[in-house]
């Protein structure tokens, strides 16, 4: 999710609710304590140089159980950082700490917005030796009469 998508969606909401995939919600007293931009500039295992950028949120939760985000102070929160820091309309990364600190992407599904768990991933398979994936064949499909194959006890597997 885009941050231009954020702001659409959050003057539509009476609530702002965090859910992560499993259905665990962020509990509702969390705070937004930074928006900001994070700037990565890397070589992958193919020697290619990379820059990726994104908007990250950081979700927090303190022991003030009466506090609620309400739409509005996001947005006005989200209009600062623009303005103070400049912030352009990247894809938004959330930073939340359950057992440790997981970054995840930003979806919404109508009525919460989703933390999506993130995976890694080789950006360089052609040149790092990952092979493609093998041809799956059902056993069921081979021709009886085939050439390539082996009888018990004959030693070719």
């Amino acid at each position: 999710m885009k941050l231009s998508e954020i702001k659409e969606i959050l003057p539509t909401l009476e609530n702002v609710q965090f859910q992560l995939e499993n259905g665990s919600f962020v509990p509702e007293h969390f705070h937004v304590t930074e928006i900001g931009t994070i700037t990565k500039h890397f070589i992958d295992c193919g020697g290619i140089i990379r820059n990726e950028k994104v908007v990250n949120f950081q979700l927090w939760n303190a022991d003030d159980f009466e506090h609620r985000l309400k739409p509005a102070k996001l947005l006005n929160i989200i209009r600062l950082s623009e303005e103070k820091l400049g912030i352009e309309d990247d894809e938004i990364e959330v930073e939340y700490q359950n057992t440790t600190i997981g970054k995840f992407d930003l979806e919404f599904n109508g009525q919460n917005f989703v933390l999506k768990n993130k995976t890694t991933a080789c950006l360089a398979q052609d040149a790092c030796g990952i092979p493609s994936e093998k041809q799956k064949v059902k056993l069921s499909e081979l021709s009886p009469g085939s050439t390539s194959h082996c009888s018990p006890n004959s030693g070719c597997c």
